[in-house]
């Protein structure tokens, strides 16, 4: 059990941010957006070929087509491709007393405001993404047409991510943090209020997905942003921890809360509120001696 959550951990984001971060240093930042620019085109891809594939095939043997597909592109990129070796370890990433910084962080309020709000914000935006579907059939989508939506909120997420780096450069970590908390709020309100027409809604679900594109970056960056590098691999494992949870609770949580709410519209207006608490609490996570408050 332990080595399959050890293996579950080596696919998932956070440990490549740490990687990336370490790696690239000062350029962390446009390394962290190329790696999610192809992520982000995963969910553009395979959402509709998934739904191609369910048409013709059972759920085991689509899932046996992802698995060969996902083995013959990644196990030759890693044999081959990842041999560089590691950069030195340069003086200012050097921290005396790391496990004393790393518990002063955790435990002051900008650390537990910061991931209450990107606990809420991955809760809801997950239950967003995977309710999705669901919501627009039910708003009159035909099952191929909100399977298409989906994945076209994967090129909203590449949009997003391929202005990051102009977002940093023009903005402070608490304006970025909050606009963009914000934007995930405004798109969840719009897609439970709308009733159509489903052209609309596709258009807000693809902005939805930027938003999502952009928290992705975000949740990857914040810690740099606030405490620097020298911890981050410490202080980003304890920070994804509960938005990992709570992106796996999500699509259970959406399909609950549907049945218990009476439909998908009020799913989402419940998602609103819980999107806007987390634009709220990200106002106080930035320390008060931060450069760019």
């Amino acid at each position: 059990m332990a080595t399959g959550r050890h293996r579950m951990a080596a696919v998932l984001y956070q440990p490549a941010f740490a990687a990336l971060t370490r790696y690239f240093g000062p350029r962390h930042v446009t390394a962290l957006t190329s790696l999610t620019l192809v992520a982000g085109l995963a969910s553009t891809v395979f959402a509709p070929l998934t739904n191609a594939l369910a048409n013709h095939l059972s759920w085991r043997g689509v899932y046996l087509v992802l698995a060969v597909v996902l083995a013959v592109v990644t196990i030759p990129l890693h044999v081959f491709a990842l041999r560089r070796p590691w950069p030195a370890v340069r003086h200012e990433n050097r921290v005396q007393g790391a496990g004393g910084a790393v518990k002063d962080v955790v435990r002051s309020r900008p650390f537990i405001l910061l991931m209450a709000a990107l606990t809420l914000s991955a809760f809801a935006m997950f239950a967003v993404l995977t309710n999705l579907i669901p919501l627009l059939i039910e708003r009159g989508a035909s099952a191929t047409t909100a399977a298409w939506a989906l994945g076209l909120g994967g090129l909203g997420q590449v949009a997003g991510r391929l202005g990051y780096s102009t977002l940093v450069r023009r903005t402070t970590v608490r304006a970025r943090t909050v606009w963009i908390l914000a934007l995930s709020t405004v798109t969840t309100a719009a897609l439970a209020v709308l009733p159509g027409p489903v052209a609309l809604l596709i258009a807000v679900a693809v902005l939805a997905g930027t938003a999502r594109g952009i928290a992705t970056l975000l949740q990857a960056t914040a810690i740099s942003d606030r405490w620097g590098t020298a911890t981050y691999g410490a202080l980003s494992g304890i920070l994804a921890a509960p938005v990992t949870v709570a992106s796996a609770l999500a699509p259970w949580a959406g399909a609950a809360l549907a049945a218990a709410l009476g439909g998908y519209p009020h799913v989402f207006t419940a998602l609103t509120i819980a999107a806007a608490l987390a634009a709220v609490l990200a106002m106080g996570s930035v320390p008060a001696r931060h450069p760019r408050v």
